[in-house]
Order: C-alpha cells, then structure tokens, then sequence
C-alpha cells in the first residue's frame, strides 16, 4: 500500500516541478520598475506594482501567457467581492484582421458567464481605469503563440484609505471576432481569483487555495488507488484463485480483505470529494460527480452484500452470484472510467500520473489476458482428456483416480465456501 502512495506521489510530483519552478515573479520589466511582485495561484502568473498612498493610484503589470496561438488573455479588478461577475477585465489578443495584439476593455456581468450572450467590449469607467496598455515579452517582433507570455499594465485609481482589491485572471483558447469565447474550467481556472492587499502585499485566500489544492490531490490520489486499482486487483483475484485449489478457502479472505481496504479508501476519497464541492462553490464537474456517486453506492451495495451472502445449499444463492457479479464489474468499470474523467477535471490529461495509472492498469491487464488464456487452455484440455475417457480411448489408472476423486473432492469444498 505504502508503495502505491509513494508511486503516485512521485508522478505527482514530476508532473508539477516544472510549473513550480517556472511560477516565480519579477518587480523590473522592459519599461517599468515597481515596488511589489508576487505570484498568484494559478497558471503560472504573477503581479507586479506600486501603490501611491498619497493619491490612492496603483501601478500594476500582469504576467501571463497564452495557450493557444488564437487565444486571449485577461486581467482585471473585481469593485465589490472576490468572484468574476462584475470584474472590470482587460483582455489581450490578436486583432483578427492584422494579428497585432490587442487590448481592450470588458466587463464581466452574469448574462456572460452563463454564456446567454457574447462577451462585448465596454468602455471602464475612469474613475477607476487611468491608462492601459499590453506587450507581448520579445517587444514588437514577438507573435502570439502557445506559451507567448504577455504584460499588461494598468493605472487604477483606487478608492481612498482601501487597500485591498479583488484581482481576477484568466485565459482562453479562442476569439470569436473581437468577443472572446469561454475559458477552460479546470479547477485551476476556476479558481484564478485572490484578493491583494496592495500596501503590505499579503493575499487573502492563498492557504486556503493551497488547502484546496492539497485536498484535490489526496482526492484524486485516495480514488485512483481505491476504485482505480484496489478494487480491479480484487476482481481478479476472485476470478482466477478461487480455481487454485491448491489455496483452499484462502481466496475469499484474500478478496475480501482486498475489496474492503479498497472500499474504505475509496470512502474517504468519496469524503474528500464532497467537502472539495463545498468549498469551491459554483465549480461543479457534473458527469465526475455523477460517476463518482454511482461508484460509491455500488460499492456500499458489494459491501453490504456479504452480510446478506446465502449458504451454498440455499435456493436464492444463485440469484444472489448474478447479482454479486454484476453489481462489481459494475462498480470496477465505472470506477476506472471515473479516474480517468478525475484526470481531466484536474487537468491532468497529460501529466505524469495519468502515464503512471495508465501503466499500472495496463499491467494488470495484461496479467488478466493471460490468466484468462491459461483457464481456457486448461478448461479445453480437461474437456478434451474427458471425452476420450468417455469414449474408452484413454483409461483411468487407480492414480487417476484417485486424483480424480480428490478433484471433486476440492470442488465441493470451494463450492461449500464460494
């Protein structure tokens, strides 16, 4: 078990040294020098500026970059809360008719986030926006590209004695016309929201940004080993050791210890999964949520199942094998698919872990293609040595049979514990 935490663990970690190490801010730009600079949470920007106490007027520079040759990205200050509707964004990308970078203003108001309408430039007002402007890093020779990063800086007037603002950043993949179209909703981009304060440089929210993103990663840790692995590992060997007879009745312990680890693991996951959506209201994954509530009775059902698990003589324990069969390749099935769809939500499509998983599952199987192999083989020599003992070509010495009669003799008694 130990060595399934740290194999995760170590892709985790892989996956995640290159943002970590490229996420870094800077006070000194081409134009400009400032005073402050920090890194903000998420996609690998940060924030640079200077704060004139005296007339309450911010110099600031947004770093990001671009993840698409056609996309946008945006900064801007939301007046009243901590939440994109009703921020005063600017917004870069390329002008669709001479591919020079543009920057332009928006506001971000409900009708935009629910996508009714498209996203329309509108003039901020001036008490609040002093002067814009936007460089892509390489100066005027440089093109939009996959990874280009920007700068985008910004006079604001703040209002007086108040020093903490709302920063909300995002970025897009495309622009249709001069409206720029949805951004990715990995939780990542969901959660590109922090609140400054511009005088002493501390942001509020950042611990519980980090709480969340630690909790992410034991969910997904905890649910990848539980449903992903644990519980395919405890199918398996219910299907191909109880045959062993060889192990007597020790399979069933085997599974079920197996199955009941990977079920107790996979609840606190479950657990982890239900207080993520408490804590980051609005960001909801409904096909993942979904899946994972459909794994989790399934597995409660299984588990419930062996206090209500017939004798081998009884009339329903046939319907009760159907069921015990069908309820767990259910729960196995959905719960890999489920993993992988966790992937995806914390935009790990690509990384690491998801090789790692995927090199993990693959193994098994491939062990469960040749186990399977090994049973047919077996089952078609038995039934082939069977008929011609039935047709006399081949006779039984008292070896064989008493072999043979040891045989039945293993059968009735896995079928007594089955």
């Amino acid at each position: 078990m130990n060595i399934l935490f740290l194999f995760f663990f170590f892709f985790y970690f892989f996956s995640h040294l290159q943002i970590a190490f490229s996420a870094h801010c800077t006070t000194t730009t081409s134009t400009k020098a400032f005073q402050k600079c920090m890194t903000l949470p998420t996609q690998q920007a940060s924030l640079a500026w200077t704060f004139h106490a005296h007339n309450a007027t911010l110099d600031l520079c947004f770093f990001g970059t671009f993840i698409s040759p056609s996309g946008w990205v945006g900064c801007g200050i939301n007046p009243t809360s901590a939440e994109m509707t009703g921020t005063r964004a600017l917004i870069a990308f390329p002008d669709p008719n001479s591919g020079q970078l543009l920057l332009l203003p928006y506001i971000l108001d409900p009708t935009v986030k629910l996508q009714k309408t498209p996203l329309l430039s509108i003039p901020l007002d001036n008490n609040l926006l002093i002067s814009s402007s936007s460089t892509l890093y390489g100066g005027k020779m440089a093109t939009v590209h996959d990874g280009a990063t920007i700068q985008i800086y910004a006079t604001l007037k703040l209002v007086p004695n108040k020093t903490k603002i709302h920063i909300v950043w995002n970025r897009g993949l495309y622009v249709q016309g001069y409206s720029p179209t949805i951004h990715p909703t990995t939780t990542n981009d969901l959660s590109s929201i922090a609140t400054i304060d511009v005088k002493s440089g501390g942001i509020t929210g950042s611990a519980q940004h980090n709480n969340i993103k630690t909790l992410r990663t034991l969910h997904g840790t905890l649910n990848a080993i539980a449903w992903g692995f644990l519980l395919p590992i405890g199918a398996v060997t219910a299907r191909y050791l109880r045959h062993v007879q060889s192990l007597g009745p020790s399979w069933f312990y085997v599974h079920s210890g197996i199955q009941l680890i990977g079920f107790f693991l996979g609840t606190v996951g479950f657990a982890m999964g239900i207080r993520l959506g408490e804590l980051s209201p609005g960001v909801v994954y409904s096909m993942h949520k979904k899946l994972g509530f459909a794994v989790f009775s399934l597995g409660a059902l299984q588990t419930l199942a062996l206090l209500f698990r017939p004798k081998t003589t009884n009339k329903f324990r046939k319907y009760w094998k159907s069921y015990h069969h069908f309820v767990g390749y259910a729960c196995v099935v959905l719960g890999v698919v489920n993993v992988f769809q966790g992937f995806e939500v914390m935009g790990e499509g690509g990384s690491y872990a998801k090789l790692g998983y995927c090199l993990c599952l693959s193994t098994l199987v491939g062990v469960c293609i040749a186990l399977e192999v090994n049973s047919w083989v077996v089952f078609c020599r038995k039934a082939k040595e069977d008929k011609l003992r039935r047709e006399g070509l081949i006779g039984g010495t008292t070896s064989d049979k008493a072999s043979s009669a040891g045989n039945i003799h293993s059968r009735e008694f896995l079928n007594l514990n089955n």
